[in-house]
């Protein structure tokens, strides 16, 4: 009960639906959406299995769930729309446009750096609680007020949480609008950053395997037992840069203040359909000329990330293929997007022009063997 998957598939992207099918049945997947759209045109449309184990209640057509840093892209893109439309050049210092943040070391911090997470400043310097995270202003001036952990623009580290804070004000000081209200008017309804009570009501409930489903592999593809060796000492330390970057603020991403408050840089509920049309409405230039996505989609940092202990690779806000956002070898060249926690990966392609989302509601781990959306873009890149 609950595994049946429904939707649309072209014919030519059969394997993709067989894949997804083939997750449900050997109980990778609890529930779940992938959406595709190739040249602009849907090829494949499926959901299936369960939005809430503990209920029983099915994943329907419309159902959102949470997407995590997928929200990155979305935030990257409504800075980069309102960046070009106000004259912000990437190189211009962030204290031009947001004067309070020009202080404590952070004077020479460019708009570019807080776009590659190169900003210095990965975590709070303090525990906040999920209802102070609705208030971006709030947040924003918590950060401005901060020294930062390294030399701006020295080096790149994840910024995990405040990467949605940092980048989203510059949407707010231009538009008096948060992250979430832009893209709500800008770029698609359909994208929550900050949900309403009727979505969080149809809001698939996240979930975790058991225990010995999240045991991190010694060595995972593509990453080797050294790196994996460096991460686990990082994640049990508390004072590491990793766990401090995703403690502060905290909540657990069912809690209704969570999903509400409108967290840009993991906050975002919404449908793989949904997530899918963004990507298209980028290649397809209708967001950002294709010039400026070009350039957005240009590697500016590469190499062991200060934050997450593997490697790392971002354009202006977009992760590209690494250590940390591992696709097959033939997406590899020419795909940008992120992934999100627990398997979540939103993606386009110019050159292909293709775009690509898949949203679980069970959060597994690439270090434990996760590779639902692995095989799904496999599939997708052998049919086209």
């Amino acid at each position: 009960m609950g595994a049946y998957v429904t939707g649309h598939t072209d014919p030519a992207f059969q394997a993709v639906r067989e894949v997804f099918e083939s997750s449900f049945a050997d109980g990778q997947n609890v529930g779940g959406a992938v959406a595709v759209y190739v040249r602009g045109r849907p090829v494949v449309d499926l959901w299936g299995g369960l939005a809430d184990s503990r209920t029983g209640s099915a994943w329907e057509r419309d159902t959102p769930c949470i997407a995590f840093s997928c929200t990155k892209a979305v935030t990257a893109t409504a800075a980069l729309m309102v960046a070009a439309e106000h004259g912000i050049a990437m190189d211009d210092p962030v204290a031009r446009w947001w004067n309070e943040y020009g202080c404590a070391g952070k004077e020479s911090t460019t708009t570019a750096d807080l776009l590659t997470h190169r900003a210095g400043v990965p975590a709070f310097d303090r525990t906040i609680d999920a209802t102070a995270a609705a208030d971006a202003a709030g947040m924003a001036a918590l950060l401005a007020a901060q020294a930062p952990e390294w030399a701006p623009g020295t080096q790149h580290g994840y910024h995990a949480l405040t990467f949605g804070w940092l980048v989203g004000e510059l949407v707010r000081r231009h538009t008096d609008s948060t992250v979430g209200e832009f893209t709500h008017r800008r770029i698609s309804p359909n994208l929550h950053i900050g949900a309403d009570a009727g979505v969080r009501a149809r809001a698939a409930r996240s979930e975790f395997p058991p225990a010995e489903q999240q045991v991190w592999q010694a060595e995972a593809e593509g990453i080797d037992a050294g790196t994996v060796a460096r991460m686990s000492a990082a994640y049990r330390d508390p004072q590491s840069r990793i766990l401090r970057a995703v403690a502060s603020p905290f909540g657990s991403y069912n809690s209704p203040a969570v999903l509400a408050g409108g967290w840009p840089g993991t906050g975002l509920v919404t449908t793989a359909r949904a997530l899918a049309g963004f990507y298209r409405a980028l290649v397809q230039g209708r967001l950002l000329p294709p010039s400026l996505l070009r350039d957005a989609t240009r590697e500016r940092a590469r190499g062991t990330d200060a934050v997450l202990e593997l490697e790392s690779a971002y354009g202006l806000g977009y992760m590209l293929p690494s250590q940390n956002f591992i696709v097959p070898e033939s997406a590899r060249a020419t795909v940008f997007g992120h992934p999100g926690a627990g398997g979540s990966v939103g993606l386009g392609d110019l050159e292909n022009q293709v775009a690509f989302a898949f949203i679980p509601n069970l959060r597994r781990d690439w270090l434990a063997g996760d590779r639902r959306a692995y095989r799904l873009i496999e599939a997708v890149y052998a049919a086209l």
